[in-house]
């Protein structure tokens, strides 16, 4: 059965790049950004691992841990984050999971017959603290993920639960947010009390922090 949105992410114990770990308990109260790899010591994958290291003080402040797969093992994820620190200048220190019998990769239906029988395609799962899935997406192997969209995406998540809000098309934070058909005017005015722009009776847009 397909994983879908609101489904509670499926729990795994496994060996990673961190030791052994229980997925949910090392998930904890934070955020997740889970994301798999075809392999190790490939081009676009060094880029992305690179790119995530670079951008650990973005996801920390968003309270958000990330999590690479691929199918290799431990002591070859070792090597290749030598690789990874030395070609993308940095400081790889998040968890890579080591999925060689592929069992977290079925779980999670990143292997695509389509692209590869053996190696998980570019899969990308937000998970929230209560463990539910709140976005997925899927690349094809040779296209490396925009990191800009996923950090989109999470202040998108995390400003909609806090403020129930909906965000609009090429939305960025500080941006006019809409106010969901499912609150009432009335509602609305407590809610949002700097009151709002109303383009149509279910287009509402209003300013928040």
């Amino acid at each position: 059965m397909s994983l879908r949105l609101g489904d509670t992410a499926p729990n795994f114990q496994i060996a990673t790049t961190s030791g052994d770990i229980d997925f949910h308990d090392w998930a904890g109260d934070s955020w997740v950004f889970f994301f798999s790899h075809p392999a190790d010591f490939t081009p676009v994958c060094t880029t992305e691992m690179g790119r995530t290291a670079q951008l650990s003080g973005e996801f920390e402040a968003r309270n958000v841990k990330p999590l690479g797969l691929s199918t290799d093992s431990v002591e070859e994820h070792l090597k290749w984050i030598e690789d990874v620190n030395d070609t993308q200048n940095t400081s790889l220190r998040f968890p890579i999971v080591a999925d060689k019998d592929h069992k977290v990769a079925q779980m999670y239906e990143m292997i695509h017959p389509g692209e590869s029988e053996t190696a998980a395609v570019r899969s990308v799962f937000i998970i929230d603290p209560n463990k539910k899935i709140r976005l997925t997406m899927t690349y094809p192997m040779s296209v490396g993920r925009n990191f800009t969209e996923i950090l989109r995406v999470i202040d998108s998540l995390q400003l909609s639960d806090a403020k129930r809000i909906a965000t609009p098309a090429d939305w960025t934070p500080g941006g006019k947010v809409i106010i969901p058909p499912s609150i009432s005017n009335d509602e609305a005015k407590d809610l949002f009390p700097q009151g709002w722009d109303e383009l149509r009776p279910y287009l509402r847009l209003t300013d928040v922090k």
